[in-house]
């Protein structure tokens, strides 16, 4: 029976999904990373990506908003080609220009591993500091969306801190806000609490359920697999580049097709 957090499938009969990517290809010299990814991901649904480290993960999310620019594929957000439009008769790809892409990478909110705050700059800075340079809102709106943003993660009290002065649970959270303060049309975790203590992770894995029961379109990597149990809508496990096995989390962990899947799992849930 699915959980609260979970996305009603009835609500997505018909609907287009948000993020659609087809053939989605990376390499770095020799190697080729990423082998022809596809997948959809609906507005409102929480997708969940497993799998060892190197099998490609990360590389699809950077990739997702051409922090990475992909080989080959085509990723298209609410319909728009990222990074580039089909141009002319021939529907010849053209990439597009620096601040082109930029301002597609708005609609993208961005968690990394590390918090990559600025130090000299308070929490409620921090957050404020996007709305202001990047969407123009004047320092009264931005310090309030910054204040919003921060107590819808449970900070409202340390905004005025430095990131010194916050545990590193603290800190991810900022991070989380001031993705929110974007006002993203989706948010992309990678593996967000590994670099936390491991007292620290459930406060920074709270929020993130938190958040997928009011409807945020989230895209997770990570190792914590209670979690993507627990609140996954599509969980994909990923392996040499390629989407092994794809599904809802109940049949997944509990009944896993491909043999690299069992393997995966078996290793990762009895050590």
């Amino acid at each position: 029976m699915p959980l609260e957090t979970r996305t009603d499938p009835s609500r997505l009969a018909g609907e287009r999904p948000l993020l659609s990517v087809r053939g989605l290809r990376k390499r770095y010299g020799e190697r080729e990373i990423l082998k022809g990814i596809s997948f959809d991901v609906m507005a409102g649904q929480t997708m969940v990506l497993i799998g060892p480290s190197g099998s490609g993960k990360t590389t699809v999310l950077r990739c997702l908003n051409h922090l990475e620019t992909p080989d080959a594929g085509t990723i298209e957000l609410t319909g728009e080609p990222i990074g580039g439009a089909y141009v002319g008769e021939a529907a010849r790809w053209t990439p597009l220009t620096e601040s082109q892409l930029a301002l597609q990478r708005r609609k993208f909110g961005f968690v990394f591993q590390r918090f990559n705050l600025f130090p000299h700059l308070t929490a409620a800075q921090n957050v404020a500091i996007g709305p202001r340079k990047v969407l123009g809102l004047s320092r009264e709106a931005a310090e309030a969306r910054a204040a919003e943003q921060l107590a819808r993660v449970s900070l409202a009290e340390h905004m005025h801190k430095r990131p010194s002065q916050l545990s590193g649970g603290q800190q991810q959270r900022v991070a989380i806000a001031r993705a929110l303060a974007m006002d993203p049309r989706l948010i992309l975790f990678d593996e967000p609490t590994s670099a936390l203590d491991p007292e620290l992770v459930h406060e920074v894995l709270d929020v993130m359920g938190a958040l997928a029961r009011e409807g945020m379109t989230m895209i997770v990597v990570t190792h914590e697999m209670s979690f993507a149990r627990r609140v996954a809508d599509t969980l994909i496990f990923m392996a040499d580049g390629h989407i092994v096995e794809q599904g809802s989390p109940e049949a997944v962990f509990s009944a896993p097709r491909e043999e690299k899947t069992q393997r995966f799992l078996s290793h990762i849930l009895n050590r």
